[in-house]
């Protein structure tokens, strides 16, 4: 089992206050997962109880809109964590997280966390400033989606997937979402989504090798989504 204080997560999120008592603490009661391509980590309107870190691999929150239809609200990456909202508020989760590739996570019971909460001012500081950069996040992407047309939201998104998750040898996307998760993504259905990017195409922005995705001028593309 990893020690706490040499993981990512830990340098990269809330954790980082936390002093090497607590660490060790966590090592103790924290336990590992793998989660496979597909699999939850937890549903929309489950009780949580902890907090999960995500030491390795993607995954997608999703909203069930009242349609039935999951919209895709963030995408979380290693070094992350999921739960502190709940964990704060006390309520059910209000999203789904789904692996987008086999991942590697670390569940931390509430209780625990909640001790480091009331004893460690940084911890708890670090994690409303987590959930406010959240809601944020919220407001900012609830304004594009009024105010930005599709194919600005297309070239956006696109841009978000290059520069936060990579891209393969052959200069594909890292992050290989579905159509149906790309058009989720930016608000459309997926037949105008796979409009957009046959558009995208022709203006020689990106190249489609498959389900694959090239960006081949992303200046362009940046041009377009602002």
């Amino acid at each position: 089992m990893s020690k706490c204080e040499q993981c990512i997560v830990r340098e990269l999120s809330s954790l980082k206050a936390l002093n090497k008592e607590e660490l060790i603490k966590i090592s103790e009661c924290k336990t590992s997962k793998i989660i496979k391509k597909g699999e939850n980590i937890f549903e929309e309107g489950e009780n949580v109880n902890g907090i999960f870190c995500v030491k390795d691999g993607v995954c997608k929150l999703t909203k069930l809109s009242p349609n039935g239809k999951d919209h895709i609200v963030k995408l979380v990456a290693k070094g992350e964590l999921l739960g502190q909202r709940s964990m704060i508020s006390d309520e059910p989760a209000n999203l789904s997280a789904i692996a987008l590739e086999d991942m590697q996570v670390c569940f931390i019971p509430k209780n625990e966390m909640l001790g480091f909460f009331e004893q460690n001012n940084q911890f708890s500081m670090n994690v409303m400033k987590t959930i406010c950069g959240d809601l944020k996040s919220s407001d900012e992407h609830m304004v594009n989606m009024a105010q930005k047309s599709v194919k600005e939201r297309l070239a956006e998104t696109l841009i978000y997937l290059h520069e936060t998750f990579g891209t393969h040898t052959d200069g594909s996307l890292k992050i290989q979402l579905s159509r149906d998760e790309l058009a989720s993504m930016i608000g459309t259905a997926t037949e105008s989504c796979i409009r957009l990017l046959s558009d995208f195409k022709k203006l020689d922005l990106i190249e489609l090798i498959g389900k694959k995705i090239v960006l081949k001028d992303i200046n362009k593309l940046r041009k377009l989504a602002d």
